[in-house]
């Protein structure tokens, strides 16, 4: 703005100039001493002199009215490019707002995914405590059963039987069965049923000990995603 106002008083300053010395001119020209040839000859001269500044003060006009078209076009400019900075800072803070906004959720996500897979494995560690104890007691009564089958088979020839001969020999009578034959029975009757359970459960553990592994992976790589 202080550029405009300089402008426009050196302009000023210009055409008073020129109107001042136009007057000078004119009020300065001799009449009492001179001829009349040199009369003529000064009006010519002063008649020249006045249409050079006319022209001169015409296109000082024209080169105002220029300046001023060209000021107005760059105010003009300016006022969009402050509206478009303005466009883009906003949007830019919408974006950035977003941004927050996604990360903040990102990490909520995943605090509730590792929290859940520490109650995950909280628990199928719990389970698998369970099915050890289970599998401990049951290999303590197999234990202790086997140790009451040596004492029968030292007295007792070969009472483990097949499924084969445990269905052949529960088809007769108790009272047609021998003693080693009834107890071969009841030996099946109750160690078989506990050989399949602890087999199961060894399956169990298997697959159990598997799952537990892959849980411990995924939620060692949640928190490294979450440490980045």
């Amino acid at each position: 703005m202080s550029r405009k106002v300089s402008k426009a008083s050196k302009k000023m300053n210009i055409s008073s100039s020129l109107e001042s010395e136009d007057i000078s001119l004119e009020t300065t020209i001799p009449t009492d001493d001179i001829s009349s040839s040199e009369e003529q000859d000064g009006k010519i001269k002063i008649t020249r002199q006045l249409i050079e500044r006319k022209e001169l003060l015409h296109n000082i006009q024209l080169l105002k009215i220029e300046l001023s078209q060209k000021n107005m076009m760059i105010d003009n400019l300016k006022v969009d490019y402050l509206t478009k900075i303005e466009e883009l800072e906003e949007k830019l803070n919408d974006a950035l707002h977003q941004k927050q906004l996604l990360a903040l959720r990102l990490d909520n996500q995943l605090t509730f995914q590792q929290k859940d897979a520490r109650k995950y494995q909280e628990l199928m560690k719990q389970e698998m405590e369970t099915i050890l104890l289970r599998q401990k007691q049951l290999e303590e009564t197999n234990l202790q059963l086997r140790e009451k089958a040596g004492d029968i088979r030292r007295n007792l020839r070969d009472f483990e039987l097949t499924e084969e001969q445990y269905m052949k020999l529960k088809s007769f009578p108790e009272d047609q069965l021998s003693i080693p034959e009834y107890v071969s029975i009841r030996f099946y009757e109750l160690v078989n049923p506990l050989r399949k359970e602890i087999s199961e459960l060894q399956v169990k553990k298997n697959d159990l000990a598997e799952e537990l592994s892959a849980n411990k992976g995924q939620l060692k790589q949640l928190t490294e995603q979450r440490n980045t």
